[in-house]
């Protein structure tokens, strides 16, 4: 099984590199831009305002959709702050070579009559750059003034390479600690016609109060590779190969990927999980309609007891893990500016790969259906969610909602003897520039009812690696969320925020299959009240020096009712590259 998935995943690599230079209709390269980038916030607060219109429920983003949303903003630069503008030609800077080649495009259309759109000065600048360039080697800095480590580019190719050090000491409930990072990333274009980038990182973190399993937290996931009972390392990877065309893009490769809104966590798709192989297609027809689907492949930390044989030493047998995969599509409608309504499903199976998961216009919940015969224990674990984003219908203000059905019979509404309803909710919103320039305020809550994300058979879990890929506070548990993010000068802000969750137990695998379902919070309660405070400053492109502090008060219900409070602080100074 493992060869055929694994011959499965090097045709569509092999399949895309062969066919790709030979249609006509694609145009352009797509690589996206890792979701920790400030780039996020900052184009999520102009679309908030009017300035621009944003589709952004599904990231990461490609680095030409970026650029093309910071023309946008250029044209548009009597509309931003003083701040804003000094950012727009920071990030401009990073997205030079991305700018320049959609400035060409667009010069190009004019030229040919298929736009009416002026042509600018800023845009001749760039496109003069393009048209002359035949090769450019750099170190230190690129052709656009952005520091690099390494850069080559010219008509045809084009490669940049950074590297990445960072380095945190801290105190953690009174105790030393410290992490060290380091690797590189790579980026770059191959012809018209395909993008790609590699990142890198190994991590080492010392001291007494590590937390090794990384699990109520937002922090994403990690798999140890050398732990003890005072430090841990471990690596990640993230790659990717794509390419796009006027209505469309197709990518392959290994990264996160996040569906819809939430400061405090994502309901749907987050970063909990480690990263994870997958292809993904997006199609965009018109401006008010597009359509998205990605296939990937899980771990899901099962061992395969048919697939255990002796290797070559005693006591040491060769093991394997069953397989798992996600499939997910959804269709995002756009009535009118600054509105988007979207509706999804997606689809956790095992064991082994069927061809309805990898065909994007299934019916995921019918073809659950068709393959396990109605048998539960046969089947697939399905989810369905629906989201809604209101941008700057209320004025500099971003209004969102998802909700998230794992498993609901609707034919039991309302029957407190059989009612099953097990699903999750977030809505919020955020407002910036006002009262202050600068100042955004946000605000979320988000409830999740008991054993969402939960299954009976392990290999069918809301998980990757043992990690939720939905929030991170898993389910039976809710949030209030609250922040407050002032930027200063360019690359330099402040944020302090403030959570209140509550959670109730876990319970076991046959609560979750008697009816009625088990109440919202059952079982003994923890109480959390968690604030923070972090200051950063973006002081070149990806070097970033940072304090942060936290506060982590507990109560604990006691089984005679009585509570028990904790309390935990951390502060931590960085000071890294490439982030």
């Amino acid at each position: 099984m493992f060869n055929k998935q694994k011959s499965f995943f090097h045709f569509l690599l092999f399949a895309f590199v062969l066919l790709t230079p030979h249609f006509s209709l694609l145009t352009a390269q797509v690589v996206n831009q890792p979701l920790h980038s400030d780039i996020y916030q900052y184009l999520s607060r102009l679309s908030q305002r009017g300035v621009i219109e944003l589709h952004d429920e599904i990231r990461p983003l490609s680095r030409k959709y970026i650029a093309s949303k910071l023309i946008e903003i250029s044209d548009k630069r009597h509309e931003i702050t003083d701040l804003e503008l000094d950012e727009l030609e920071f990030y401009s800077k990073d997205f030079g070579r991305e700018i320049s080649k959609e400035v060409k495009r667009q010069i190009s259309n004019v030229k040919k009559g298929e736009s009416n759109e002026p042509v600018r000065y800023s845009d001749s600048k760039h496109e003069s750059h393009i048209s002359h360039l035949t090769s450019h080697v750099s170190f230190g800095y690129d052709s656009y003034n952005r520091i690099r480590l390494f850069s080559y580019e010219d008509s045809l190719f084009a490669i940049n390479l950074s590297p990445i050090l960072g380095y945190s000491y801290g105190k953690n409930d009174g105790e030393k600690q410290t992490h060290l990072w380091n690797g590189f990333s790579i980026y770059g274009y191959l012809t018209d016609y395909i993008g790609f980038s590699f990142d890198f990182r190994d991590n080492a973190e010392s001291g007494n109060n590590i937390d090794r399993k990384k699990e109520f937290t937002p922090i994403t996931g990690i798999t140890d590779t050398k732990p003890t009972s005072t430090s841990v390392e471990y690596s990640e990877f993230r790659a990717m190969i794509g390419t796009d065309w006027s209505w469309g893009s197709f990518s392959i490769g290994k990264d996160f990927i996040n569906w819809g809104y939430g400061e405090g966590g994502l309901l749907t798709l987050s970063s909990k999980a480690p990263s994870f192989p997958y292809f993904r297609l997006d199609l965009y027809p018109t401006d008010w309609i597009s359509f998205n689907y990605f296939h990937a492949w899980l771990e899901s930390d099962v061992i395969d007891s048919t697939g255990i044989y002796p290797s070559s030493r005693d006591g040491y047998n060769r093991i394997q893990y069953r397989s798992k995969y996600l499939a997910s599509h959804t269709l995002t409608f756009r009535p009118f500016s600054g509105l988007s309504f979207s509706l999804g499903e997606s689809v956790v199976y095992s064991d082994k790969l069927e061809f309805l998961y990898l065909f994007p216009l299934s019916f995921f919940r019918a073809a659950d259906h068709y393959y396990s015969n109605q048998r539960n224990d046969a089947g697939a674990n399905s989810q369905f969610f629906f989201s809604l984003s209101s941008r700057n219908h209320i004025p500099n203000t971003h209004l969102f909602a998802t909700l998230l059905i794992d498993e609901i019979a609707l034919s039991d509404i309302g029957d407190p003897e059989r009612e099953r309803s097990q699903f999750g909710f977030v809505f919020g919103g955020s407002v910036t520039d006002l009262p202050i320039n600068n100042l955004t305020f946000a605000i979320n809550y988000t409830r999740i009812n008991p054993f969402v994300y939960r299954h009976y058979i392990p290999t069918q879990t809301y998980e990757s690696r043992s990690y939720v890929m939905g929030h991170w506070m898993q389910h039976n548990a809710d949030q209030i969320y609250l922040s407050l993010n002032y930027r200063i000068i360019r690359g330099l802000q402040v944020k302090t925020w403030i959570e209140f969750i509550r959670k109730g137990e876990d319970g076991v695998v046959d609560d979750q299959y008697t009816r009625p379902s088990k109440p919202f919070l059952f079982g003994l309660r923890k109480n959390y009240t968690n604030w923070g405070f972090n200051a950063k400053y973006e002081i070149i492109h990806e070097a970033f020096v940072s304090l942060d502090f936290k506060s982590f008060f507990t109560t604990e219900e006691d089984e005679n009712g009585i509570f028990t409070d904790t309390r935990r602080n951390e502060f931590f100074m960085s000071l890294n590259y490439g982030f």
